[in-house]
This record gives structure tokens, C-alpha cells and sequence, in this order.
């Protein structure tokens, strides 16, 4: 009734517990621009990453391989988008929004 095998419970354990540590890493890694100064831009890549463990966590079609390429894959795109809006202003305006007097 509250599980169907100890196979399952065993899978999510470990491939949970390495998906994290492969999430922290590659956080890590990616420095600290990925986790701060938080625009919307960046609320979306975090609700991917907490989209994405939840699938390597929860979807036995779904290896633990392919979760952290998806994992680096983000990572990559999220520093790359980093790296042309602060040499180009056209992305940088594109990317960040502008803050906008709602009342006055």
C-alpha cells in the first residue's frame, strides 16, 4: 500500500543523493553569477533546475547520466547568455528587464 518494492526506494535514494551532489557541483562550478542577483531571467533557470532533478528523481525513463548532462547543459547556456549580456547591450536588455513606476 505505501510502496510497491524496496527496488524503488533504493533507486531514488541514490540517484537523488548523486543528482544533488552533481546539481551543488556544477553550481559550484558555474560560479556565483548563476545564483545571484536574481532577475526573471534567472527564476526561470532555477525553477528548470528544480524541474529537471525532480524528473532524474521521480522518472525511471530518465538516467542519472542524462540528468546531469541536462544539468550541464543549463549551466552552460545560463553562463553563455551571462557572458554575451555583458559584452553586448542588445542581450543585456533583452535579458535583464527595466524597472517600471507602477504608481505614483
Amino acid at each position: 500500500m505505501f510502496f510497491q518494492d524496496g527496488n524503488t526506494l533504493v533507486r531514488m535514494l541514490v540517484i537523488g543523493s548523486l543528482a544533488y551532489v552533481a546539481l551543488v557541483l556544477l553550481l559550484r562550478i558555474a560560479g556565483k553569477r548563476t545564483l545571484s542577483k536574481w532577475n526573471a531571467f534567472d527564476l526561470v533557470v532555477t525553477v528548470a533546475f528544480g524541474s529537471m532533478l525532480a524528473t532524474v528523481l521521480l522518472s525511471k525513463d530518465t538516467s542519472l547520466a542524462q540528468g546531469a548532462l541536462a544539468f550541464c547543459l543549463l549551466v552552460a547556456l545560463q553562463w553563455s547568455i551571462t557572458w554575451l549580456s555583458v559584452r553586448f547591450h542588445v542581450v543585456e536588455r533583452m535579458v535583464k528587464g527595466q524597472p517600471r513606476l507602477l504608481l505614483f
